[in-house]
């Protein structure tokens, strides 16, 4: 979850094995009235995948668009657990190959310039084999090959290279081999145990780098020689792309400027240049887009930042809801937080729709509770497994009943513990200037209040040290997540796993996930990972608060952009876009 799941998180803003920490900016006051405005996405909810669209006879050849980035690149290597971030998937969206992308109604479809066919062969065992496209080529016209699928596969699959600290091994971990055939044009991928997931290998959410040039800089037969060429990548601005992009000009800490890569093969972009801007305070980029120093912008959305938009004359805005979603997460590692009954107890006091109501909801009336940790509502899995429990209904005297049938009691203001200890003061965090989040977490700590729980609210300005080091109690972030939910699911929540800070452990749950992750019949998969979360929705580690809307406000005059709230962003077509005539 990259942003994946590409759930993965190491600094702040980064994605960890599928999933990224994110970063708002601050907002405040407002009414209830965005969803969408002006005209060029007005048939966005109902055509999510064809909304904004101008056929080529009605676009001008060239023009240039300006889209706001709120972070600069300072490692171009997005598949490495400290290049993984957001911005970076967006800016390499143009330049790197990928089997599958996903496309704005949150499904994964193949990505025939590259691959013309992706099959599993085999289930016993599961073999996937891949057709590239004959007329593929690097910039430097070196063909791509089954090389680059045997590279990108040892960076990552933890193995071959245990110091490229890949962002995520999963999936890759379970391919046995990659061999290719035809001149190096078929690739077979055979797994030692099956990987329901496994479009999400070499697809958008860990695109691929290319293998001729990692032998230049690292003898990619050694651990050693993959780990030198691995870093490189990422400290080396690319000046070749396998896409239909290439980088022209970078300014560190202002702006990376693409221009149409000549030697792409497929449809050529229409427009002479796409240039991301870096604007890391996002209350600026409005203003920014007023003035046409950017004509497009996807900041997270908070209340005077959507309000700010909404009437600019000609520019259209979007709120979506896709594949990013908001929660509560508690550090069992906590000695009070270590009793189930008092994290249900905790839980259930929290109302999630008047929370709702007092953020996200005063600029869209779109969100709604969230009831599963892996699926969301538009995807086929989604099952609640909340409501049962009677989480996030602001129902204190259920909440206390919990309390009081564990041996608990309150004390006038005060908990006590069922050995007569009073319960102490926990401190819940969230990300430094983003007022949605701290309004959260000061709803939380006057719902915890009623219980006879002292909750201290303070902000971390580090969010990917402040989860990795356990330095909280409870904490409030969100994921950002590819539509591959199975390998997410063991990197958040089985035993040890890297994304799983609050250091959850259910022997149960990691069975039947593991089970998920390796059936290939999507809805039994589906069924297993959902069985699993009912138990640790049981168990209250995580509570889940609603989708987190994403924000895109652009010119009207860019035709065939449009929202896309997966990893892969608006810029997922970016080949496509062009300026009305």
């Amino acid at each position: 979850m990259l942003v994946t799941t590409r759930s993965r998180a190491v600094k702040l803003g980064a994605f960890v094995a599928g999933a990224a920490l994110l970063l708002s900016a601050c907002g405040g006051g407002g009414g209830n009235s965005a969803v969408q405005t002006g005209q060029a996405f007005a048939d966005c909810d109902a055509n999510p995948n064809t909304c904004n669209t101008a056929a080529a006879d009605q676009l001008q050849d060239g023009g240039d668009v300006t889209y706001a980035i709120e972070k600069n690149i300072p490692n171009w290597n997005v598949v490495s657990a400290e290049g993984n971030v957001f911005e970076t998937g967006e800016v390499t969206k143009g330049i790197l190959p990928y089997t599958f992308y996903a496309t704005p109604d949150l499904k994964p479809v193949l990505n025939k310039d590259f691959v013309e066919s992706a099959d599993v062969t085999s289930t016993n065992p599961q073999v996937v084999t891949y057709k590239i496209n004959p007329k593929a080529v690097w910039s430097d016209g070196t063909p791509f090959s089954a090389d680059d699928f045997v590279y990108n596969w040892k960076t990552q699959n933890g193995k071959d290279c245990p110091d490229c600290a890949a962002a995520s091994t999963s999936g890759y971990d379970q391919v046995s081999s990659v061999v290719g055939s035809d001149g190096g044009k078929t690739v077979t991928a055979t797994f030692s145990k099956p990987f329901t997931d496994w479009r999400q290998l070499w697809s958008s959410s860990g695109a691929m780098y290319p293998a001729h040039l990692a032998a230049q800089h690292g003898d990619t037969t050694t651990p050693a020689g993959l780990a030198a060429s691995f870093k490189w990548f990422g400290t080396t601005v690319p000046t070749w792309s396998g896409g239909p992009w290439k980088i022209s000009k970078f300014v560190n800490n202002q702006s990376v400027t693409m221009v149409p890569n000549d030697k792409f093969w497929g449809a050529k972009p229409k427009l002479a240049s796409v240039v991301f801007r870096v604007i890391t305070d996002a209350t600026q980029e409005p203003t920014a887009l007023q003035n046409n120093e950017v004509q497009a912008i996807y900041p997270q959305p908070q209340v005077d930042l959507v309000n700010q938009v909404k009437n600019m004359p000609n520019i259209s805005s979007y709120i979506g809801l896709g594949l990013q979603w908001e929660h509560f997460d508690l550090n069992l590692k906590s000695k009070a937080l270590g009793d189930k009954a008092l994290r249900q107890a905790l839980f259930t006091a929290v109302n999630r729709k008047d929370m709702i109501a007092k953020t996200v909801g005063q600029f869209t009336d779109k969100v709604q509770p969230l009831n599963n940790h892996n699926f969301m509502p538009q995807q086929a899995g989604y099952k609640d497994v909340i409501s049962s429990t009677g989480q996030g209904t602001g129902d204190i005297d259920k909440a206390k009943k919990i309390l009081t049938d564990a041996g608990y009691k309150i004390n006038g203001t005060q908990l006590m513990d069922p050995s007569g200890a009073a319960v102490p003061a926990l401190r819940i965090r969230y990300t430094v200037g983003n007022q949605i989040r701290q309004n959260e977490c000061e709803l939380f700590a006057q719902a915890a209040a009623q219980l006879g729980v002292k909750v201290n609210v303070s902000s971390t300005d580090d969010l990917g040290t402040t989860t990795t080091t356990g330095d909280y109690d409870i904490i409030v972030f969100a994921w950002v997540s590819s539509p591959f939910v199975f390998g997410g699911a063991v990197q958040n929540w089985t035993t040890g796993q890297g994304n799983n800070y609050g250091k959850y452990s259910n022997p149960q749950v990691d069975n039947l996930i593991g089970q998920a992750n390796a059936e290939t019949d999507q809805t039994k998969a589906a069924d297993l990972l959902n069985q699993a979360d009912q138990l640790m929705a049981n168990d209250a580690y995580v509570l889940p608060l609603y989708q987190k809307p994403t924000f895109l406000a652009a010119s009207d005059k860019i035709a065939n952009m449009r929202n896309n709230s997966t990893l892969d962003g608006p810029v997922y077509n970016m080949a496509e876009w062009g300026l009305r005539k």
